[in-house]
């Protein structure tokens, strides 16, 4: 979630009352036909100024509702189609695409500015019911000032957390309560394949930790993290070392995780979730995405951070999976590890 993603980090850095200032906004005076509503997951925000600037180029107040992480947004707009809680959703990933699409609960719409980038990333057999709007690899981050003080080698790959000098030192999270832990899960069985179980077992027999959620995992039990905790091994982005000097991304073994937008079947303003989803495409937007997200902007040619081709390199290879392939496997890949990990 791209939340669900290190967001959470991004989302306490900036102001809160962002969103809050726009949903007075649109109660106190904007008509509903001026008003679109996105659903999103918890960890979105962008600049507050750039909500005004579209609102004053287009004269529509965008309500951001947050409805939970991206399995749980995924769940509440399945189970709502056709009488939906609002015109539009962004914050929907690939690991939950193929839910939504199937539940008939999404209105196609192919933006003009998807072919400068985002169509690449487009839902496979899809009619253009999701676009996508950034993206976050998921991969294991190491805290290298930990391992300097500590005089030990850093993991440099997956198989190094098998390794017994790097016993009780990884965060892993639960991949059915989290979507970058359902990712690293998809990582793991794109690398290791019918022996992806071996490895989870392998990793839980040296001592990895498995918590709820990447708040846990990153903020509190991190070296590097905000908790200063001590496990110097985590799940999370390739992007979160350009927040937190010191780390850095095992940038082999990583899942390529997509964040979507897309129009409600049966919204009250459709006309305006299109503008919305223009404008998420346009560059003001993409451009915001790595500062305000800790994500990948998908429009080719939009610039990064200066620093983040050092500190946040995007990996050349990445797992990559249909969403309809994930939504046929996931209970029975979820079965398989909560059996490994709790034998």
């Amino acid at each position: 979630m791209f939340l669900t993603a290190f967001r959470r980090r991004a989302l306490a850095l900036l102001t809160a009352g962002a969103v809050a200032a726009t949903l007075a906004a649109c109660a106190g005076e904007t008509s509903p036909e001026k008003t679109v509503t996105v659903l999103t997951h918890d960890s979105f925000t962008l600049p507050q100024n750039l909500i005004d600037d579209f609102r004053a180029e287009t004269g529509i107040t965008v309500s951001f509702v947050k409805s939970g992480d991206a399995g749980q947004l995924s769940s509440v707009v399945s189970l709502s189609a056709g009488k939906p809680k609002g015109d539009a959703v962004f914050g929907i990933d690939n690991t939950f695409a193929a839910r939504p699409i199937e539940a008939g609960a999404l209105e196609p719409y192919l933006s003009p500015l998807a072919a400068e980038g985002a169509a690449r990333f487009a839902v496979p057999e899809s009619k253009n019911e999701l676009t996508a709007v950034d993206r976050g690899d998921v991969c294991i981050n190491v805290d290298g000032a930990w391992y300097d003080r500590e005089n030990i080698p850093e993991p440099t790959g997956l198989d190094d957390l098998r390794d017994p000098r790097y016993r009780n030192q990884a965060v892993l999270l639960d991949p059915a309560t989290s979507s970058p832990g359902m990712s690293f899960l998809l990582a793991t069985i794109g690398t290791y394949k019918d022996k992806a179980p071996d490895y989870w077992r392998a990793l839980i027999d040296n001592g990895a930790q498995v918590v709820s959620g990447w708040e846990v995992g990153y903020n509190q039990l991190f070296s590097a993290g905000e908790g200063h905790g001590s496990k110097p091994i985590v799940v999370s982005y390739a992007s979160s070392p350009a927040a937190t000097p010191g780390t850095s991304a095992l940038l082999s073994g990583c899942f390529a995780q997509i964040e979507y937008i897309g129009i409600l079947r049966g919204a009250s303003n459709t006309a305006g979730a299109k503008k919305v989803i223009d404008w998420m495409l346009g560059p003001a937007v993409q451009r915001a995405l790595p500062t305000s997200m800790f994500v990948y902007p998908v429009q080719e040619g939009t610039p990064l951070p200066q620093d983040w081709k050092r500190r946040a390199p995007a990996p050349e290879y990445r797992v990559t999976m249909s969403p309809k392939y994930i939504n046929e496997n996931r209970e029975a890949w979820l079965k398989e590890w909560r059996d490994t990990v709790r034998r």
